[in-house]
């Protein structure tokens, strides 16, 4: 497994977010995490990536534990809503930010970013800065910082919240396409219900600081707390 998490609980102020939340995650695949706004999908993400502290409960990327390993050491990659590139950096240089950390050889770099802006549609753009791109070019370039250092897992907090619809639709079918093609592993959180259903290779609910993890989308539309087949209902009447 990817990612195995084990009885994670986490209280704010006394007050519960998560409770007894436990799931495996196999390699290659997505987890989308449905949820209302407020309902604790950020709160598990940071935990997963050590930014916040579980009160309770254990967390394995790759086999290894890792609750008491910091960030940068988990494997794990947060992508906020909102992407955050380095402003006085090209887009070239914020995807190959990573491998200059790791101190990877000049030629190296160079390739790696290259294959990764060419398969983000952003090789024409390799030389602007971020203020120069569209919101969903930042987010692509976003992605390739994300991806060109091969994290265990891709923790996406709901990150085409931000973008039109148009745009929203295009990320999407790019992202399934990258994950593919990199055999990702992410969890995916969303409020939105196609898009979860659209994201996901696997399903899940986040309700109430429990998470119910659906072994099928059967089972996912028939569990009337997701509200998909209320969508479908809706939908079949206005076919004549």
């Amino acid at each position: 497994m990817a990612i195995e998490v084990r009885h994670i609980s986490r209280a704010f102020s006394g007050t519960p977010v998560l409770t007894d939340l436990s799931f495996d995650l196999p390699t290659g695949q997505t987890l989308a995490v449905l949820g209302r706004s407020g309902c604790g999908k950020t709160t598990l993400l940071k935990i997963i990536a050590g930014l916040l502290d579980a009160d309770n409960g254990s967390i394995h990327i790759g086999g290894r534990n890792v609750e008491h390993e910091p960030p940068q050491q988990r494997g794990a990659v947060y992508l906020y809503q909102e992407p955050l590139l380095f402003p006085h950096l090209t887009v070239f240089e914020n995807v190959a930010f990573g491998l200059r950390l790791r101190r990877e050889t000049a030629s190296h770099v160079r390739e790696r970013t290259s294959r990764m802006l060419e398969h983000l549609d952003l090789g024409a753009h390799a030389g602007k800065k971020s203020e120069e791109l569209s919101g969903g070019q930042r987010q692509r370039a976003a992605f390739g910082r994300a991806l060109i250092i091969n994290p265990s897992v891709l923790l996406l907090d709901e990150p085409f919240g931000n973008l039109d619809v148009e745009t929203r639709a295009e990320m999407q079918q790019l992202f399934k396409k990258i994950a593919t093609e990199y055999h990702i592993t992410a969890v995916f959180v969303t409020h939105d219900l196609k898009e979860a259903v659209r994201m996901g290779d696997r399903l899940s609910l986040l309700e109430n600081g429990r998470l119910q993890v659906f072994e099928h989308l059967d089972a996912f539309i028939r569990d009337p707390r997701t509200g998909m087949q209320a969508e479908i209902n809706f939908w079949n009447t206005l076919v004549p």
